[in-house]
């Protein structure tokens, strides 16, 4: 009805108005109806079970950006995920320092850290067995407290401060941290470093390799879903696309009588790439 008051007695610039809304909506509908015909004639020619497969496949791919660089042709699991891709020699370097509180820790500092929670339930874990060999007990110090900055790094949103896990992070870490493991967002009129939902998988992803190399390339999943509060689903998927072997915790000292826990072994041969979970969802869906 106002349409056809503007029509009979509306100046030209509301009449003007009215007929470029009719066009646009024409437009519109035109377009509608172009993208639902090409969709159907998709849909037809490649079926509904194809193409739920390429989605499927797509979530995978997209997932591999984030994971670490994988040698598919390595000879040993070590060689796999390498450790220089996780921590550079400069970047282990400088862990010396930080993790040096680590590598003389006693039984009672262990069980008193415990009680504060002040670290990741794997890292407390870990300092029970430290190696007695110098070398080795100092390299395993230094990934743990890696491992420990990267899991509560993940627990952030947004981050506003220069040195955000304090003083006592080297410069070349906090840089890192930064560079690999948040992304960049645009907020009333400035750039801020945000740690999205896909930089959170790119730092378990991290976290599961150096895991791996920490604990003889097995080690307990939901241990880390749990530390990182992740969901089963999602750590299970990260492991998969790792191309991780997935077990049950059956037979692990402290675990026997938990069936709950799942083991993600690296192992070669590599198995077989696997589409995503995703596509289990996807055909309940349909």
């Amino acid at each position: 009805q106002v349409d056809l008051c503007i029509e009979a007695f509306g100046t030209s610039k509301q009449k003007r108005a009215l007929n470029s809304r009719r066009m646009n909506a024409v437009g519109n509908d035109v377009l509608n109806t172009a993208v639902t015909k090409a969709a159907a004639n998709v849909i037809d020619a490649k079926g509904v079970t194809a193409l739920i497969q390429d989605v499927a496949q797509d979530d995978v791919q997209n997932m591999s950006v984030f994971l670490p660089p994988c040698h598919e042709d390595a000879d040993k699991p070590e060689h796999v995920y390498k450790f220089e891709d996780i921590l550079s020699p400069a970047e282990f370097e400088a862990l010396k320092g930080p993790a040096a509180a680590f590598i003389n820790i006693t039984p009672e500092e262990v069980t008193k850290k415990t009680e504060e929670k002040s670290h990741c339930s794997f890292v407390l874990e870990e300092l029970k067995f430290l190696p007695v060999d110098e070398k080795s007990r100092d390299h395993k110090a230094r990934c743990l407290w890696f491992l420990d900055i990267l899991i509560k790094f993940s627990f952030l949103k947004v981050i506003k401060k220069k040195h955000p896990m304090g003083p006592e992070c080297p410069h070349i870490i906090s840089r890192k941290l930064m560079k690999n493991f948040t992304s960049l967002t645009y907020n009333n009129g400035s750039v801020q470093n945000l740690i999205s939902a896909s930089m959170k998988t790119k730092i378990a992803a991290y976290v599961i390799a150096l895991a791996l190399h920490i604990n003889k390339f097995q080690i307990d999943l939901t241990i880390l879903q749990n530390d990182m509060k992740l969901h089963e689903s999602k750590i299970m998927d990260i492991a998969k696309a790792m191309r991780l072997k997935i077990s049950k915790a059956k037979g692990l000292p402290g675990l026997e009588n938990d069936q709950n826990h799942k083991l993600g072994t690296l192992s070669l041969p590599l198995p077989a790439q696997k589409t995503s979970g995703n596509q289990r969802k996807r055909k309940k869906m349909n």
